[in-house]
């Protein structure tokens, strides 16, 4: 899907907040302070006396629509194959769950008659429960006395919430004592990308600017060099469909390779052979490929320098490159940042109802 993209309302601050009517830019800079709240939240709730540290016989990760599937994904990619407990990823909870199990959900909807069906079935089986969720509604009722509610203390709208799953999972799997992470210094990580984000620094010095512009009048072919930036990937694609109307193509790199037609194409638009061809003599939207890398270490180095043998022409975006810090912090910040670049595509092509070229009433 082409969007035909005023970019100089990027650079512009006033005309990008007379856009953004809905504030949508100030909520996504927003990450860092879920983070916080949700840490805090997880603390006076007592999530260490209603968890413990006791390793559970498996780790359900309920996924409901909305930026939880993506947000398991991405859980599941930071424990490894070498988490000692089994890790379960569902849309409902399974029959077997009991109080051997630890129950992990997240949804933005108060109405959610599945989650809490879901969550209703957990806590009568004796399952500890932690569930991200509204304060209000079914999800909530079913929760209440017998799981552990971590209600949104930061408002954001729908679908900028990413950082929230994170944080509740992150602290529930460091309670059970399966992963470590410093959720202190990703917050602070994550406000330190909102600011390089910011809308007042332009094109290019701001990265999500800079991505926006790289995918304005291209299909983006997300493919993750490793599994937690294939997740990320997939958030990426939810952020782009949800703010700039962009469809995008989600991969592992492995799988990606195995598709042949797709491959080609990919290969052909990173490759500078025809860097004289007209463009008006293609068919379609041309690709755009970005290689994303999270984790570090021999295998994933080797897994980027074959990708980018194999498409010298793409786009590598590796957070290491940028901060220090672990896997967690490398794809909450890549995350973030595809929220701010959809944003900013769906702002400058008027999709979110802005003084962009596409008038809304058309779409």
């Amino acid at each position: 899907m082409t969007v035909l993209l005023d970019d100089a309302l990027l650079d512009d601050p006033r005309r990008l907040q007379d856009a953004d009517a809905h504030g949508l830019l100030r909520a996504a800079a927003l990450a860092g302070a879920q983070v916080r709240s949700t840490v805090e939240a997880a603390a006076e709730g007592g999530i260490d006396r209603m968890i413990g540290s006791d390793r559970p016989r498996a780790l359900v990760l309920l996924t409901r629509p909305g930026v939880g599937p993506a947000g398991a994904q991405l859980l599941a990619a930071l424990l490894g194959p070498a988490c000692p407990v089994p890790v379960v990823i569902a849309d409902v909870v399974p029959g077997w769950v009991g109080a051997l199990d630890v129950v992990f959900a997240y949804t933005d909807d108060p109405g959610d008659g599945v989650l809490a069906e879901s969550v209703g079935l957990a806590t009568r089986r004796g399952a500890r429960v932690v569930m991200a969720a509204p304060e209000d509604g079914p999800a909530a009722q079913a929760a209440a006395g017998r799981a552990l509610l971590l209600p949104q203390r930061v408002p954001v709208p729908h679908g900028l919430g990413f950082a929230r799953v994170l944080a509740a999972g992150l602290v529930t799997l460091t309670t059970l004592g399966l992963l470590r992470t410093d959720l202190d210094a990703l917050a602070d990580e994550l406000d330190r990308e909102a600011e390089r984000d910011h809308p007042m620094h332009e094109s290019f010095v701001n990265p999500a600017k800079s991505l926006a512009l790289r995918l304005a009048d291209r299909t983006p072919l997300l493919w993750g060099l490793d599994h937690a930036a294939t997740a990320v990937a997939a958030h990426g694609a939810l952020a782009l469909a949800s703010f700039s109307g962009i469809v995008a193509d989600v991969a592992g790199y492995p799988q990606a390779v195995i598709r042949p037609a797709l491959h080609r194409a990919a290969i052909n638009a990173t490759s500078q052979a025809d860097i004289f061809a007209d463009p008006d003599d293609d068919e379609g939207v041309p690709p755009r490929v970005l290689l994303l890398a999270v984790t570090q270490g021999p295998v994933a180095d080797a897994a980027r320098r074959t990708a980018s043998e194999s498409l010298r022409g793409a786009d590598v975006i590796a957070p290491a490159e940028e901060v220090t810090g672990d896997e967690a912090m490398r794809a909450a910040l890549l995350a973030v940042r595809f929220d701010l670049a959809a944003l900013y595509l769906g702002l400058a092509a008027g999709r979110l109802g802005g003084p962009g070229i596409v008038s809304p009433a058309a779409l």
